[in-house]
């Protein structure tokens, strides 16, 4: 049982940091593969779609390995939100508490506040800016920037590539003003 009360505690940077940029030379080395998410969209669609669309012309057999990938992510989540699942509410810093409050972000019982993310609120201005909109552009931008977060700023930073320096910062600044600008804002609605 130490085991599990053990996995269910968040793990500090010092080990959780490392231990994701492992992944990298890891995939290197066994398989000259990279880390990243987004192209099992691509993989999938190139399985289930006619093949008359040049895009997804390729040989996805060989990306299989991604696809088992991002499965294992799906269902580490999903354990992760089950077993391993802490019943106290979420710990937040007081002065986010009373900042949250002044949106009508009252529920601290999840990761996200259900106040915000639920399928009624889905219906309103505010949710369907926060859910469809931001959904939309989360997925155009992974593909106008060649890739996503994970692929850019773990696997191509530690390459050296420069297009993904680029993504990175484009990345950091947009969530900077996100939260920091745009979101305030809808939240309010």
């Amino acid at each position: 049982m130490k085991i599990i009360e053990w996995l269910s505690h968040p793990w500090p940077w010092y080990i959780a940091g490392p231990l994701l940029g492992l992944t990298v030379p890891v995939l290197l080395l066994l398989g000259n593969k990279t880390f990243g998410i987004s192209s099992s969209l691509r993989h999938l669609c190139a399985i289930c779609l006619p093949s008359s669309i040049s895009y997804f012309q390729y040989d996805w057999k060989k990306e299989l390995w991604n696809l088992f990938f991002v499965t294992g992510i799906i269902f580490g989540g999903i354990i992760s939100a089950t077993v391993l699942a802490d019943p106290n509410p979420v710990q937040l810093n007081p002065s986010l508490i009373k900042e949250l409050h002044t949106y009508g972000i009252n529920n601290y019982d999840h990761l996200i506040p259900v106040d915000v993310f639920n399928w009624q609120s889905l219906l309103t201005i505010k949710g369907f800016l926060l859910m469809v909109v931001g959904g939309f552009l989360v997925g155009f931008g992974t593909r106008y920037a060649g890739g996503c977060t994970s692929g850019h700023s773990i696997t191509g930073l530690s390459n050296l590539q420069w297009p993904s320096l680029i993504a990175t910062v484009c990345f950091m600044a947009g969530g900077f003003i996100m939260a920091n600008l745009i979101l305030p804002f809808i939240l309010k609605l």
